[in-house]
């Protein structure tokens, strides 16, 4: 690649930047490594950041996404971000689903570090989500909410003895073979041949089963010679401890076997088949069943709401003790609203599962933020925030359909008048830019209507996940390996348009920001850096165009 310097010395020696690599990478005393690599004709721009009118705009800022582990690494995105941005977000990355796992221990090792390097920095960071449906510790919250073991008793079931049947055919359940009532040592028994084809014969049966009881069947059994077989359980074959999980009894005497199993699953019908091998003809004299009852209880809905309200203080209070009042603004719950599910008046409801434990499942949907938001602020208060610097948003993606923007104006509305702490609204954008004209206005018309309706709610507003792809006119995304730089151009004019849009259309004391999605290139073509090769950044022509509409132009 061509005019690219790629540390501070050459920067400085080349004589061509307004600012040195130092005074360009310093934050609050920390000096980062030099900046992603320049080429004209963006290389005499400043740091992104730099451009915004702080006076004008004193809520403004600008944030960036990262994964946790690339920031922690402080290599290049990690100086990308510091140096361009006001703060960081980390996504999923820092939400409870990370942190906790099966048995409730909360891993905040990676949480800990970055933190402490910020406060080293100087650096904000915006908090993941503390609330949400999905990136939660689902394994625990279920593991809280599981059945309660209780005792049970033994229940006796059905009894065979053999010894009270007349000599002759077997009326039980032969699937291959024969089998028989005959007179053996004394008494009436069942005879299973070995041969010529090895029985399968039901020994007990006609007797329903709980797929969740634990049965016990005990038979005794006698042969001429050593004798090995297979023994299933309504559906369910159980191991024994012989060759191949056999069962095996030696000959000579009457043995007694206990198998103890659970049914297959969707099996109703009880019994305890023996499948002979061709070992020795194999002598039944009794048959006994019995089992244990489920010993696992439903909790009761108080016992249900005491488990999540524990779970609730432990996550709040895990949190919140690591971050000891360094991250002072968090999106308390992330996208709450199910667009498929309405209530009686017309409003969107909201998420609600059989499968999985959500919180407003429990704590109730018009109690879901004022709870949450209460625990949370305990917390953060007690582990060393000040309150008064704590801000809560509610974020949720798709606020482009209207009826969505106005359920979720709703809710808020309903847990405002509840006492919640809301500060604000986190709105995960969706963008694109077309090359065809009608889309593209039709695009222009929604971002505009969206950031009226967001307007109009009051509430501070931050835009995030602020990536924009780029369509053809047949609407086909164009990659990032392939976008023509008058392409790129248009791409980012449409960046600066949506930020010019931000700063006029929403209020200056209620503009919280914008966070960038993908800092640099993915495969698509969303970044302020280009990836030229495998590590090298390049700026693009959005870097400029983010730089032209933070400073007004």
């Amino acid at each position: 690649m061509n005019n690219i310097f790629r540390n501070g010395l050459l920067m400085l020696a080349a004589g061509a930047f307004a600012v040195s690599c130092a005074d360009y990478n310093e934050t609050d005393g920390f000096r980062a490594e030099a900046d992603p690599s320049f080429v004209a004709p963006y290389s005499d721009l400043a740091p992104v950041k730099s451009y915004i009118d702080r006076n004008q705009y004193p809520n403004m800022s600008l944030g960036a996404m990262l994964k946790v582990s690339d920031f922690n690494k402080q290599e290049l995105a990690h100086s990308a971000v510091v140096t361009n941005f006001d703060n960081i977000s980390f996504g999923s990355t820092l939400m409870s689903g990370s942190i906790i796992n099966s048995r409730g221990v909360m891993n905040f090792l990676d949480m800990m570090d970055l933190l402490d390097h910020v406060d080293e920095i100087g650096y904000e960071v915006y908090g993941s989500p503390i609330f949400a449906n999905a990136n939660q510790a689902d394994s625990w919250l279920e593991m809280l909410t599981a059945p309660i073991e209780i005792a049970v008793d033994y229940v006796e079931g059905k009894t065979v003895n053999f010894n009270d049947m007349p000599v002759g055919a077997y009326d039980g359940t032969v699937v291959k073979g024969k089998a028989s009532i005959v007179e053996y040592d004394g008494q009436h028994v069942l005879r299973i041949n070995a041969a010529p084809v090895p029985g399968q014969v039901n020994i007990i049966e006609g007797f329903e089963v709980d797929p969740l009881a634990k049965y016990t069947v005990t038979f005794w059994v006698k042969a001429d010679k050593d004798a090995t077989f297979n023994v299933v359980f309504s559906g369910n074959k159980v191991a024994g401890a012989g060759p191949n999980e056999t069962w095996t009894f030696k000959t000579g005497k009457w043995t007694k076997i206990v198998v103890e199993a659970q049914s297959a699953p969707g099996e109703t019908e009880g019994y305890l088949r023996i499948e002979n091998t061709l070992s020795a003809i194999i002598y039944v004299q009794k048959v006994e069943v019995g089992y244990y009852p489920d010993n696992h209880r439903q909790q009761t809905a108080k016992e249900k709401t005491d488990t999540i309200n524990y779970a609730l203080n432990a996550w709040c209070d895990g949190l919140m003790k690591i971050n000891q009042g360094r991250i002072k603004t968090f999106d308390l719950i992330d996208e709450p609203i199910d667009a498929k599910a309405q209530l009686e008046n017309g409003m969107c409801d909201l998420k609600h599962s059989t499968e999985k434990i959500f919180w407003q499942d429990i704590i109730g949907s018009e109690n879901y933020a004022p709870e949450v938001s209460k625990l949370a602020s305990a917390a953060f208060e007690r582990h060393g925030g000040k309150p008064e610097e704590l801000k809560f948003f509610i974020s949720e993606t798709g606020l482009e359909d209207a009826k969505k923007m106005e359920s979720l104006n709703y809710w808020i509305h309903i847990w405002d008048q509840r006492g919640a702490k809301i500060d604000g609204i986190n709105a995960k954008l969706n963008l694109s830019y077309s090359e065809d004209a009608a889309t593209q206005q039709a695009n222009v018309a929604t971002l505009e209507q969206l950031l009226a309706n967001l307007a109009s709610t009051g509430k501070l507003i931050r835009l995030s996940n602020f990536d924009i792809i780029y369509k053809d006119a047949a609407g086909v995304s164009v990659p990032a390996k392939d976008i023509t730089e008058a392409q790129r151009q248009k791409l980012a004019d449409y960046y600066g348009f949506v930020i010019k849009s931000y700063m006029s259309k929403i209020p200056q004391d209620k503009q919280a920001g914008i966070c960038k999605g993908n800092v640099a290139d993915t495969s698509d073509p969303v970044g302020l850096w280009a990836i030229d090769g495998k590590k090298d950044w390049v700026r693009t022509a959005t870097y400029k165009a983010f730089c032209d509409a933070l400073s007004g132009k």
